[in-house]
């Protein structure tokens, strides 16, 4: 479903990304482990958009989508959920969800979603007249995937959904990612809970200063000591 082929990301003089390859089924959760500035982000700001490649290609659907500008990538079906969940905090749940869906056209569909959005989240139902900024940490990460769904995507980017929460909350967004999955959203996830992550994904890719340096099934990884010591507290 997508190919990323060889790309290098500059910020500036610094070399963010370099010579990145990965490719993502349709129908997989796959997980991008890495430490703080590893490039983790770079690579999903890339893939939709976000940040522009100097060299590379990335491949979705049989189509490069490099360097195309974001919203174009929305439409191709790709939705972003960024680090640090950007809600719009002026305005209500219900006004972030739409904007969401802003690229479409359907409103039988948009109602449909706005629904199952719901159904998944039932705090934002309930919250749903309330202003975004007076949510707790847990209910703007909700609004923030509910928000992508909105677009309807094939392919889910979640950067750091678990970032800051309380871990009976993580557990919760991590079945929701599950149960966004099964019905048929290919996912990739950046996450810095590699424990959490290796427990709901297909395969995994770990990368270290902008360099993938090892890929394999979340039982290869867990095997492997390198792995353990640096990411999964050693045991």
């Amino acid at each position: 479903m997508l190919q990323i082929n060889d790309i290098n990301v500059y910020y500036g003089n610094i070399q963010a990304l370099k010579g990145v390859s990965l490719e993502i089924n349709e129908g997989e959760i796959v997980t991008l482990i890495g430490a703080n500035g590893a490039g983790k982000s770079t690579l999903l700001k890339t893939i939709s958009g976000l940040a522009k490649p100097k060299k590379g290609d990335i491949i979705f659907e049989g189509d490069s989508i490099s360097g195309k500008v974001a919203q174009t990538i929305v439409k191709k079906g790709i939705s972003h959920v960024p680090e640090g969940r950007r809600v719009f905090s002026n305005m209500s749940v219900e006004e972030n969800l739409e904007l969401g869906a802003y690229l479409r056209k359907d409103k039988q569909g948009i109602r449909e979603d706005f629904s199952k959005v719901y159904d998944l989240f039932p705090r934002l139902h309930e919250r749903r007249k309330q202003l975004s900024g007076t949510l707790s940490g847990g209910e703007q990460q909700m609004l923030a995937m509910g928000r992508a769904l909105m677009a309807r995507p094939r392919l889910l980017l979640l950067d750091e959904p678990s970032m800051g929460l309380a871990p009976l909350l993580v557990k919760t967004i991590f079945r929701i990612i599950e149960e966004i999955n099964n019905t048929g959203t290919t996912i990739l996830l950046v996450e810095q809970n590699a424990n959490m992550a290796l427990s709901i994904a297909s395969r995994a890719y770990v990368i270290e200063t902008g360099k993938i340096v090892l890929s394999g099934t979340p039982d290869e990884l867990n095997q492997s000591d390198q792995i353990k010591n640096a990411y999964l507290g050693g045991h």
